[in-house]
Protein backbone atom coordinates (compact mmCIF):
# COMPACT_ATOMS: atom_id res chain seq x y z
CA UNK A 1 0.00 0.00 0.00
CA UNK A 2 2.80 2.42 0.79
CA UNK A 3 4.46 1.97 -2.59
CA UNK A 4 1.15 2.47 -4.36
CA UNK A 5 0.32 5.57 -2.29
CA UNK A 6 3.73 7.05 -2.96
CA UNK A 7 3.30 6.59 -6.69
CA UNK A 8 0.14 8.72 -6.61
CA UNK A 9 1.76 11.72 -4.94
CA UNK A 10 1.93 14.05 -7.92
CA UNK A 11 -1.81 13.92 -8.65
CA UNK A 12 -2.81 15.65 -5.45
CA UNK A 13 -0.24 18.42 -5.84
CA UNK A 14 -1.79 19.51 -9.13
CA UNK A 15 -5.36 19.33 -7.86
CA UNK A 16 -4.60 21.01 -4.55
CA UNK A 17 -3.58 24.12 -6.46
CA UNK A 18 -7.01 24.40 -8.01
CA UNK A 19 -8.27 26.14 -4.88
CA UNK A 20 -6.44 28.65 -2.72
CA UNK A 21 -6.25 27.63 0.92
CA UNK A 22 -7.40 30.32 3.33
CA UNK A 23 -5.32 30.90 6.46
CA UNK A 24 -6.40 29.25 9.70
CA UNK A 25 -8.60 31.33 11.98
CA UNK A 26 -6.86 31.53 15.33
CA UNK A 27 -9.58 33.46 17.11
CA UNK A 28 -11.60 31.60 19.78
CA UNK A 29 -15.40 31.67 19.82
CA UNK A 30 -16.84 34.91 21.12
CA UNK A 31 -18.05 34.54 24.72
CA UNK A 32 -21.78 34.42 25.29
CA UNK A 33 -23.51 37.56 26.44
CA UNK A 34 -24.70 36.31 29.80
CA UNK A 35 -26.67 39.47 30.44
CA UNK A 36 -28.86 38.98 27.37
CA UNK A 37 -32.44 38.65 28.55
CA UNK A 38 -34.12 40.51 25.69
CA UNK A 39 -37.03 38.75 24.07
CA UNK A 40 -37.31 38.54 20.31
CA UNK A 41 -40.36 39.37 18.26
CA UNK A 42 -43.19 36.89 18.90
CA UNK A 43 -43.47 34.06 16.41
CA UNK A 44 -46.49 33.68 14.13
CA UNK A 45 -47.35 30.00 14.42
CA UNK A 46 -49.51 28.39 11.73
CA UNK A 47 -50.92 24.89 11.39
CA UNK A 48 -48.71 22.60 9.31
CA UNK A 49 -49.77 19.17 10.56
CA UNK A 50 -49.20 15.99 8.63
CA UNK A 51 -50.99 12.65 8.70
CA UNK A 52 -48.33 11.36 11.09
CA UNK A 53 -48.06 14.51 13.20
CA UNK A 54 -51.35 16.43 12.96
CA UNK A 55 -50.57 18.82 15.84
CA UNK A 56 -47.49 20.34 14.24
CA UNK A 57 -47.31 24.10 13.90
CA UNK A 58 -44.73 26.05 11.89
CA UNK A 59 -43.17 29.49 12.04
CA UNK A 60 -40.24 31.42 10.59
CA UNK A 61 -37.63 33.35 12.56
CA UNK A 62 -35.31 35.99 11.10
CA UNK A 63 -31.74 36.05 12.46
CA UNK A 64 -28.52 37.82 11.43
CA UNK A 65 -26.24 35.98 9.04
CA UNK A 66 -23.40 37.29 11.19
CA UNK A 67 -24.34 37.54 14.85
CA UNK A 68 -21.45 39.98 15.37
CA UNK A 69 -23.34 42.38 13.06
CA UNK A 70 -27.00 42.01 14.08
CA UNK A 71 -28.19 44.78 11.74
CA UNK A 72 -26.49 43.30 8.71
CA UNK A 73 -27.79 40.71 6.25
CA UNK A 74 -30.66 38.62 7.62
CA UNK A 75 -31.50 34.97 7.00
CA UNK A 76 -34.46 32.85 8.12
CA UNK A 77 -34.85 29.73 10.22
CA UNK A 78 -37.80 27.36 9.75
CA UNK A 79 -39.30 26.23 13.08
CA UNK A 80 -41.89 23.68 14.12
CA UNK A 81 -43.57 22.90 17.41
CA UNK A 82 -46.00 20.64 19.16
CA UNK A 83 -47.48 22.80 21.95
CA UNK A 84 -47.78 21.58 25.52
CA UNK A 85 -51.19 20.46 26.73
CA UNK A 86 -50.54 20.03 30.45
CA UNK A 87 -51.78 22.71 32.84
CA UNK A 88 -48.20 23.36 33.93
CA UNK A 89 -45.54 23.73 31.25
CA UNK A 90 -41.86 22.95 31.62
CA UNK A 91 -41.09 25.32 28.75
CA UNK A 92 -39.46 24.66 25.37
CA UNK A 93 -37.68 21.41 24.51
CA UNK A 94 -35.55 21.97 21.40
CA UNK A 95 -34.74 18.83 19.41
CA UNK A 96 -32.14 18.18 16.73
CA UNK A 97 -31.52 15.04 14.58
CA UNK A 98 -27.83 15.63 13.88
CA UNK A 99 -25.94 15.94 10.65
CA UNK A 100 -24.84 18.68 10.50
CA UNK A 101 -27.42 19.29 7.83
CA UNK A 102 -30.36 17.37 9.27
CA UNK A 103 -33.84 18.88 9.20
CA UNK A 104 -35.56 18.91 12.57
CA UNK A 105 -39.06 19.95 11.58
CA UNK A 106 -40.56 16.46 11.56
CA UNK A 107 -38.46 15.38 14.55
CA UNK A 108 -40.57 17.60 16.82
CA UNK A 109 -43.66 15.61 15.88
CA UNK A 110 -41.86 12.31 16.28
CA UNK A 111 -40.51 13.13 19.74
CA UNK A 112 -43.92 14.38 20.87
CA UNK A 113 -45.54 11.12 19.74
CA UNK A 114 -42.79 8.79 21.02
CA UNK A 115 -42.36 10.18 24.54
CA UNK A 116 -44.86 9.06 27.18
CA UNK A 117 -47.91 11.32 26.72
CA UNK A 118 -47.69 12.68 30.27
CA UNK A 119 -44.11 13.79 29.64
CA UNK A 120 -44.61 15.19 26.14
CA UNK A 121 -47.63 17.17 27.36
CA UNK A 122 -45.40 19.23 29.66
CA UNK A 123 -43.24 20.69 26.88
CA UNK A 124 -43.50 22.87 23.84
CA UNK A 125 -41.42 20.57 21.62
CA UNK A 126 -39.53 22.71 19.12
CA UNK A 127 -37.94 21.47 15.92
CA UNK A 128 -35.88 23.64 13.59
CA UNK A 129 -34.00 23.60 10.33
CA UNK A 130 -30.57 25.03 11.20
CA UNK A 131 -29.15 27.77 9.01
CA UNK A 132 -28.69 26.58 5.46
CA UNK A 133 -30.97 23.56 5.89
CA UNK A 134 -34.30 22.62 4.32
CA UNK A 135 -36.92 25.34 4.63
CA UNK A 136 -34.52 27.84 6.17
CA UNK A 137 -33.15 30.43 3.73
CA UNK A 138 -30.82 30.46 2.02
CA UNK A 139 -30.82 26.66 1.66
CA UNK A 140 -27.53 25.35 0.30
CA UNK A 141 -27.12 23.03 -2.67
CA UNK A 142 -23.59 23.37 -3.95
CA UNK A 143 -23.55 20.75 -6.70
CA UNK A 144 -26.77 18.83 -7.38
CA UNK A 145 -25.04 16.05 -9.36
CA UNK A 146 -22.27 15.34 -6.84
CA UNK A 147 -23.59 11.87 -5.97
CA UNK A 148 -24.90 10.94 -9.41
CA UNK A 149 -24.09 7.31 -10.16
CA UNK A 150 -21.86 5.72 -11.17
CA UNK A 151 -19.05 7.38 -9.20
CA UNK A 152 -15.41 6.30 -9.43
CA UNK A 153 -14.43 3.38 -7.21
CA UNK A 154 -13.81 4.90 -3.78
CA UNK A 155 -10.62 2.86 -3.25
CA UNK A 156 -7.94 4.82 -5.17
CA UNK A 157 -5.96 1.82 -6.32
CA UNK A 158 -4.64 3.58 -9.43
CA UNK A 159 -3.53 7.15 -10.16
CA UNK A 160 -6.52 7.54 -12.45
CA UNK A 161 -8.98 6.63 -9.69
CA UNK A 162 -7.36 8.98 -7.20
CA UNK A 163 -7.36 11.77 -9.76
CA UNK A 164 -11.04 11.19 -10.59
CA UNK A 165 -12.07 11.23 -6.92
CA UNK A 166 -9.98 14.30 -6.18
CA UNK A 167 -11.51 16.11 -9.16
CA UNK A 168 -14.97 15.41 -7.75
CA UNK A 169 -14.23 16.83 -4.30
CA UNK A 170 -12.34 19.85 -5.62
CA UNK A 171 -15.23 20.60 -7.98
CA UNK A 172 -17.65 20.40 -5.07
CA UNK A 173 -15.58 22.78 -2.94
CA UNK A 174 -15.26 25.20 -5.86
CA UNK A 175 -19.02 25.09 -6.50
CA UNK A 176 -19.74 25.95 -2.87
CA UNK A 177 -17.22 28.81 -3.01
CA UNK A 178 -18.78 30.14 -6.20
CA UNK A 179 -22.42 29.94 -5.16
CA UNK A 180 -22.21 30.77 -1.45
CA UNK A 181 -19.07 32.83 -0.91
CA UNK A 182 -20.83 35.30 1.41
CA UNK A 183 -22.60 32.59 3.42
CA UNK A 184 -19.91 29.96 4.03
CA UNK A 185 -17.96 31.96 6.66
CA UNK A 186 -21.12 31.95 8.81
CA UNK A 187 -22.04 28.26 8.59
CA UNK A 188 -20.57 26.65 11.67
CA UNK A 189 -21.68 25.18 14.99
CA UNK A 190 -21.17 28.37 17.01
CA UNK A 191 -23.36 30.37 14.62
CA UNK A 192 -26.05 27.66 14.83
CA UNK A 193 -25.84 27.81 18.62
CA UNK A 194 -26.42 31.56 18.55
CA UNK A 195 -29.44 30.88 16.36
CA UNK A 196 -30.71 28.51 19.05
CA UNK A 197 -30.49 31.27 21.60
CA UNK A 198 -32.36 33.57 19.24
CA UNK A 199 -35.06 30.86 19.12
CA UNK A 200 -35.10 30.87 22.92
CA UNK A 201 -35.61 34.62 23.01
CA UNK A 202 -38.34 34.47 20.36
CA UNK A 203 -40.17 31.94 22.54
CA UNK A 204 -39.97 34.29 25.51
CA UNK A 205 -38.21 31.63 27.57
CA UNK A 206 -35.57 32.31 30.19
CA UNK A 207 -34.25 28.76 29.77
CA UNK A 208 -34.61 25.89 27.33
CA UNK A 209 -34.32 22.14 27.55
CA UNK A 210 -32.58 20.33 24.72
CA UNK A 211 -32.55 16.81 23.27
CA UNK A 212 -30.19 15.99 20.41
CA UNK A 213 -28.92 12.98 18.50
CA UNK A 214 -25.47 12.42 16.97
CA UNK A 215 -23.99 15.77 15.77
CA UNK A 216 -26.88 17.25 17.74
CA UNK A 217 -25.00 16.19 20.89
CA UNK A 218 -22.08 18.43 19.93
CA UNK A 219 -24.49 21.23 19.03
CA UNK A 220 -26.08 20.87 22.48
CA UNK A 221 -22.73 20.72 24.28
CA UNK A 222 -21.56 23.89 22.53
CA UNK A 223 -24.82 25.65 23.40
CA UNK A 224 -24.34 24.61 27.01
CA UNK A 225 -20.79 25.97 26.95
CA UNK A 226 -21.75 29.37 25.54
CA UNK A 227 -25.05 29.70 27.39
CA UNK A 228 -24.88 27.54 30.54
CA UNK A 229 -27.28 29.79 32.42
CA UNK A 230 -29.92 29.17 29.72
CA UNK A 231 -29.95 25.36 30.08
CA UNK A 232 -32.70 23.70 32.07
CA UNK A 233 -32.21 20.08 30.97
CA UNK A 234 -29.80 18.59 28.46
CA UNK A 235 -30.22 15.05 27.03
CA UNK A 236 -27.70 13.84 24.45
CA UNK A 237 -28.09 10.56 22.54
CA UNK A 238 -25.22 8.93 20.56
CA UNK A 239 -22.47 11.25 21.61
CA UNK A 240 -19.88 12.87 19.37
CA UNK A 241 -16.35 12.94 20.78
CA UNK A 242 -15.86 16.71 21.15
CA UNK A 243 -12.08 16.35 21.32
CA UNK A 244 -11.86 14.83 17.82
CA UNK A 245 -13.85 17.23 15.65
CA UNK A 246 -13.80 16.50 12.86
CA UNK A 247 -10.87 14.82 11.08
CA UNK A 248 -9.95 12.48 13.92
CA UNK A 249 -13.57 11.54 14.61
CA UNK A 250 -14.01 10.46 10.99
CA UNK A 251 -10.91 8.26 11.08
CA UNK A 252 -12.21 6.59 14.26
CA UNK A 253 -15.53 5.96 12.53
CA UNK A 254 -13.78 3.88 9.89
CA UNK A 255 -12.70 1.23 12.39
CA UNK A 256 -16.08 1.22 14.16
CA UNK A 257 -18.04 0.86 10.92
CA UNK A 258 -15.82 -2.00 9.82
CA UNK A 259 -16.64 -3.80 13.07
CA UNK A 260 -20.32 -3.09 12.60
CA UNK A 261 -20.26 -4.36 9.02
CA UNK A 262 -18.65 -7.56 10.23
CA UNK A 263 -21.39 -7.89 12.84
CA UNK A 264 -23.90 -7.76 9.97
CA UNK A 265 -21.96 -10.40 8.02
CA UNK A 266 -21.84 -12.64 11.11
CA UNK A 267 -25.62 -12.25 11.42
CA UNK A 268 -25.99 -13.31 7.78
CA UNK A 269 -23.85 -16.37 8.50
CA UNK A 270 -26.04 -17.31 11.46
CA UNK A 271 -29.02 -17.32 9.11
CA UNK A 272 -27.49 -19.41 6.34
CA UNK A 273 -30.73 -21.35 6.07
CA UNK A 274 -32.34 -18.21 4.68
CA UNK A 275 -29.54 -16.52 2.77
CA UNK A 276 -27.38 -19.49 1.65
CA UNK A 277 -24.16 -17.47 1.82
CA UNK A 278 -22.28 -19.75 4.24
CA UNK A 279 -22.07 -20.36 7.96
CA UNK A 280 -18.56 -18.95 8.36
CA UNK A 281 -18.53 -15.11 8.66
CA UNK A 282 -15.16 -15.01 6.89
CA UNK A 283 -16.65 -16.82 3.89
CA UNK A 284 -19.60 -14.43 3.86
CA UNK A 285 -17.21 -11.48 4.01
CA UNK A 286 -15.24 -12.83 1.06
CA UNK A 287 -18.47 -13.07 -0.93
CA UNK A 288 -19.38 -9.48 -0.05
CA UNK A 289 -16.02 -8.19 -1.31
CA UNK A 290 -16.34 -10.40 -4.40
CA UNK A 291 -19.67 -8.69 -5.06
CA UNK A 292 -17.96 -5.33 -4.63
CA UNK A 293 -15.23 -6.26 -7.11
CA UNK A 294 -17.79 -7.44 -9.66
CA UNK A 295 -19.78 -4.22 -9.36
CA UNK A 296 -16.62 -2.14 -9.72
CA UNK A 297 -16.11 -3.90 -13.05
CA UNK A 298 -19.76 -3.87 -14.17
CA UNK A 299 -22.20 -1.68 -12.20
CA UNK A 300 -25.65 -3.15 -11.64
CA UNK A 301 -28.15 -1.68 -14.12
CA UNK A 302 -25.67 1.13 -14.78
CA UNK A 303 -26.45 2.51 -11.34
CA UNK A 304 -24.76 0.58 -8.50
CA UNK A 305 -21.00 0.40 -8.72
CA UNK A 306 -18.53 -0.23 -5.90
CA UNK A 307 -19.03 3.20 -4.29
CA UNK A 308 -22.81 2.97 -4.50
CA UNK A 309 -22.65 -0.51 -2.95
CA UNK A 310 -20.82 0.95 0.04
CA UNK A 311 -23.43 3.71 0.27
CA UNK A 312 -26.18 1.07 0.25
CA UNK A 313 -24.74 -1.05 3.04
CA UNK A 314 -23.56 1.82 5.23
CA UNK A 315 -27.05 2.43 6.71
CA UNK A 316 -26.83 -1.09 8.12
CA UNK A 317 -24.08 0.23 10.34
CA UNK A 318 -26.47 2.81 11.75
CA UNK A 319 -29.50 0.59 12.25
CA UNK A 320 -29.83 -3.20 12.24
CA UNK A 321 -33.46 -2.96 11.18
CA UNK A 322 -32.07 -2.66 7.64
CA UNK A 323 -30.16 -5.95 7.86
CA UNK A 324 -32.90 -8.26 6.48
CA UNK A 325 -33.37 -6.05 3.41
CA UNK A 326 -29.62 -5.76 2.80
CA UNK A 327 -29.04 -9.49 3.29
CA UNK A 328 -31.80 -10.34 0.84
CA UNK A 329 -30.27 -8.07 -1.82
CA UNK A 330 -26.78 -9.44 -1.13
CA UNK A 331 -27.98 -13.05 -1.45
CA UNK A 332 -29.91 -12.42 -4.65
CA UNK A 333 -26.84 -10.97 -6.32
CA UNK A 334 -24.25 -13.39 -4.91
CA UNK A 335 -26.31 -16.56 -5.34
CA UNK A 336 -28.40 -15.90 -8.42
CA UNK A 337 -26.81 -12.95 -10.24
CA UNK A 338 -30.04 -11.01 -9.69
CA UNK A 339 -29.18 -7.32 -9.26
CA UNK A 340 -32.74 -6.00 -9.03
CA UNK A 341 -33.06 -6.24 -5.21
CA UNK A 342 -29.66 -4.56 -4.85
CA UNK A 343 -30.68 -1.65 -7.05
CA UNK A 344 -33.96 -1.40 -5.14
CA UNK A 345 -32.03 -1.27 -1.84
CA UNK A 346 -29.79 1.46 -3.26
CA UNK A 347 -32.80 3.51 -4.34
CA UNK A 348 -34.38 3.14 -0.91
CA UNK A 349 -31.38 3.59 1.37
CA UNK A 350 -28.65 5.41 -0.50
CA UNK A 351 -29.81 7.40 -3.53
CA UNK A 352 -29.40 11.10 -2.81
CA UNK A 353 -32.39 13.36 -3.49
CA UNK A 354 -32.62 17.16 -3.31
CA UNK A 355 -32.92 17.10 0.48
CA UNK A 356 -29.86 14.87 0.63
CA UNK A 357 -27.83 17.23 -1.55
CA UNK A 358 -28.86 20.11 0.69
CA UNK A 359 -27.95 18.14 3.80
CA UNK A 360 -24.54 17.21 2.41
CA UNK A 361 -23.83 20.80 1.40
CA UNK A 362 -24.51 21.99 4.94
CA UNK A 363 -22.61 19.04 6.40
CA UNK A 364 -19.47 20.01 4.55
CA UNK A 365 -19.93 23.73 5.14
CA UNK A 366 -20.22 23.29 8.91
CA UNK A 367 -17.61 20.61 9.43
CA UNK A 368 -15.08 22.26 7.12
CA UNK A 369 -15.48 25.58 8.95
CA UNK A 370 -15.71 24.23 12.50
CA UNK A 371 -12.19 22.91 12.95
CA UNK A 372 -8.78 22.45 11.38
CA UNK A 373 -8.40 19.91 8.55
CA UNK A 374 -5.19 18.81 6.85
CA UNK A 375 -4.55 20.86 3.73
CA UNK A 376 -1.85 18.52 2.41
CA UNK A 377 -3.37 15.60 0.52
CA UNK A 378 -0.37 13.45 1.38
CA UNK A 379 -1.63 13.41 4.99
CA UNK A 380 -5.08 12.20 3.93
CA UNK A 381 -3.55 9.54 1.72
CA UNK A 382 -1.25 8.25 4.44
CA UNK A 383 -3.89 8.18 7.17
CA UNK A 384 -6.60 6.60 5.07
CA UNK A 385 -4.43 3.89 3.55
CA UNK A 386 -3.34 3.03 7.10
CA UNK A 387 -6.97 2.81 8.24
CA UNK A 388 -8.00 0.91 5.10
CA UNK A 389 -5.44 -1.79 5.83
CA UNK A 390 -7.39 -2.69 8.98
CA UNK A 391 -10.86 -1.38 8.15
CA UNK A 392 -11.57 -1.61 4.41
CA UNK A 393 -15.37 -1.42 4.47
CA UNK A 394 -15.88 2.34 4.34
CA UNK A 395 -12.54 4.05 4.96
CA UNK A 396 -12.08 5.52 1.51
CA UNK A 397 -15.79 6.16 1.00
CA UNK A 398 -15.74 8.19 4.20
CA UNK A 399 -12.54 9.95 3.17
CA UNK A 400 -14.01 11.21 -0.10
CA UNK A 401 -17.21 12.23 1.69
CA UNK A 402 -15.16 14.57 3.88
CA UNK A 403 -12.36 15.42 1.47
CA UNK A 404 -13.81 18.78 0.31
CA UNK A 405 -12.52 20.08 3.64
CA UNK A 406 -8.95 19.75 2.35
CA UNK A 407 -9.80 22.33 -0.29
CA UNK A 408 -12.40 24.41 1.53
CA UNK A 409 -12.40 28.14 0.67
CA UNK A 410 -12.94 29.52 4.19
CA UNK A 411 -10.58 29.73 7.14
CA UNK A 412 -10.79 27.12 9.87
CA UNK A 413 -12.08 27.97 13.31
CA UNK A 414 -10.95 26.48 16.57
CA UNK A 415 -13.13 23.73 18.06
CA UNK A 416 -15.01 24.70 21.19
CA UNK A 417 -13.76 23.34 24.49
CA UNK A 418 -17.08 22.04 25.81
CA UNK A 419 -15.86 21.17 29.32
CA UNK A 420 -18.43 22.56 31.71
CA UNK A 421 -18.95 22.76 35.46
CA UNK A 422 -21.76 25.32 35.33
CA UNK A 423 -24.61 23.07 34.15
CA UNK A 424 -27.43 21.31 35.94
CA UNK A 425 -27.01 17.52 35.83
CA UNK A 426 -27.24 16.25 32.26
CA UNK A 427 -28.08 12.89 30.69
CA UNK A 428 -25.94 11.09 28.11
CA UNK A 429 -27.22 7.97 26.30
CA UNK A 430 -25.03 5.67 24.23
CA UNK A 431 -24.78 2.22 22.66
CA UNK A 432 -21.47 0.55 23.38
CA UNK A 433 -20.99 -0.63 19.77
CA UNK A 434 -22.27 2.46 17.97
CA UNK A 435 -20.25 2.98 14.77
CA UNK A 436 -21.14 6.56 13.83
CA UNK A 437 -20.28 7.95 17.28
CA UNK A 438 -18.03 5.40 18.97
CA UNK A 439 -18.51 4.73 22.68
CA UNK A 440 -15.26 6.37 23.80
CA UNK A 441 -16.66 9.76 22.80
CA UNK A 442 -19.53 9.43 25.26
CA UNK A 443 -17.11 8.58 28.06
CA UNK A 444 -15.03 11.63 27.14
CA UNK A 445 -18.01 13.99 27.26
CA UNK A 446 -19.17 12.35 30.51
CA UNK A 447 -15.88 13.43 32.08
CA UNK A 448 -16.05 16.92 30.56
CA UNK A 449 -19.58 17.70 31.79
CA UNK A 450 -19.40 17.74 35.57
CA UNK A 451 -22.40 16.07 37.16
CA UNK A 452 -23.49 14.31 33.97
CA UNK A 453 -24.80 10.75 33.97
CA UNK A 454 -24.06 8.17 31.27
CA UNK A 455 -26.57 5.42 30.48
CA UNK A 456 -25.38 2.74 28.04
CA UNK A 457 -27.09 0.16 25.90
CA UNK A 458 -24.76 -2.76 26.55
CA UNK A 459 -23.73 -4.51 23.34
CA UNK A 460 -26.02 -2.37 21.21
CA UNK A 461 -24.81 -1.12 17.85
CA UNK A 462 -27.60 1.13 16.67
CA UNK A 463 -27.06 4.87 16.35
CA UNK A 464 -29.86 6.62 18.23
CA UNK A 465 -30.86 4.46 21.17
CA UNK A 466 -33.81 6.28 22.69
CA UNK A 467 -37.33 6.42 21.26
CA UNK A 468 -36.31 3.61 18.90
CA UNK A 469 -37.44 0.43 20.62
CA UNK A 470 -35.42 0.05 23.83
CA UNK A 471 -37.90 0.50 26.69
CA UNK A 472 -35.15 0.61 29.32
CA UNK A 473 -33.32 3.49 27.61
CA UNK A 474 -36.64 5.26 27.07
CA UNK A 475 -37.46 5.07 30.78
CA UNK A 476 -34.25 6.89 31.66
CA UNK A 477 -34.97 9.63 29.12
CA UNK A 478 -38.59 10.02 30.21
CA UNK A 479 -37.72 10.15 33.92
CA UNK A 480 -35.12 12.84 33.28
CA UNK A 481 -37.43 14.98 31.17
CA UNK A 482 -40.32 14.51 33.59
CA UNK A 483 -38.63 15.73 36.77
CA UNK A 484 -34.85 15.59 36.36
CA UNK A 485 -34.46 12.07 37.78
CA UNK A 486 -31.06 10.56 36.98
CA UNK A 487 -29.40 7.23 37.77
CA UNK A 488 -27.03 7.25 40.72
CA UNK A 489 -24.14 5.21 39.41
CA UNK A 490 -20.43 5.60 39.80
CA UNK A 491 -17.43 5.20 37.54
CA UNK A 492 -17.37 5.19 33.77
CA UNK A 493 -21.11 4.56 33.41
CA UNK A 494 -24.06 5.17 35.70
CA UNK A 495 -26.61 2.67 34.36
CA UNK A 496 -26.82 -0.03 31.72
CA UNK A 497 -29.67 -1.42 29.65
CA UNK A 498 -29.71 -4.65 27.64
CA UNK A 499 -29.78 -4.26 23.89
CA UNK A 500 -32.86 -5.29 21.91
CA UNK A 501 -32.70 -8.65 20.11
CA UNK A 502 -31.30 -8.85 16.60
CA UNK A 503 -33.80 -8.62 13.76
CA UNK A 504 -35.15 -11.79 12.24
CA UNK A 505 -34.47 -12.71 8.61
CA UNK A 506 -36.82 -11.13 6.11
CA UNK A 507 -38.99 -9.82 8.92
CA UNK A 508 -38.44 -6.21 8.02
CA UNK A 509 -39.71 -3.87 10.70
CA UNK A 510 -42.73 -5.45 12.35
CA UNK A 511 -44.28 -4.33 15.60
CA UNK A 512 -44.66 -0.94 17.25
CA UNK A 513 -41.13 -0.71 18.66
CA UNK A 514 -39.48 -1.74 15.39
CA UNK A 515 -41.69 0.60 13.36
CA UNK A 516 -40.76 3.46 15.67
CA UNK A 517 -37.09 2.58 15.28
CA UNK A 518 -37.40 2.64 11.50
CA UNK A 519 -39.15 6.01 11.65
CA UNK A 520 -36.48 7.52 13.86
CA UNK A 521 -33.64 6.29 11.71
CA UNK A 522 -35.38 7.65 8.65
CA UNK A 523 -35.38 11.05 10.35
CA UNK A 524 -31.78 10.78 11.51
CA UNK A 525 -30.54 9.48 8.18
CA UNK A 526 -27.02 8.21 7.59
CA UNK A 527 -23.77 10.10 8.02
CA UNK A 528 -25.55 11.99 10.80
Amino acid sequence: MRRRAGALCGTAVVLAGMLTAAPADASPPRAADTADTAQGAPLAWEKCGTDDYPRLQCATLTVPLDHAHPRGRQITLALSRVPHTAKTSQGPLLVNPGGPGGSGLQLAGFVASALPPAVAAQYDIIGFDPRGVGRSTPALDCRPDHFAPVRPDSVPGTPALESANLSRVVSFARACATRYASVLPHLDTVSAVRDMDAIRRSLGAEKISYFGYSYGTYLGAVYAKLFPQRVRRLALDSVVDPTGVWYEDNIRQDYAFNDRHRAFLAWVARHDGTYRLGTDPAVVEDKWYAMRAALAHEPAQGKVGASELEDTFMPGGYYDGYWPHLAKAFAAYANDGNAAPLVKAYDKLAAVDAAGHNGYSVYTAVQCRDASWPRAWVRWRRDNWAAYAKAPFMTWNNAWYNAPCAFWPTAFKRPVDVSNDALPPTLLLQATDDAATPYAGAVTLHHLLRGSRLVVEQGGGNHGVTLSGNACMDRHLAAYLADGTLPRGAGETDAACPRPPDPKPQSGTAGTAAARGATLHGLLGSRG
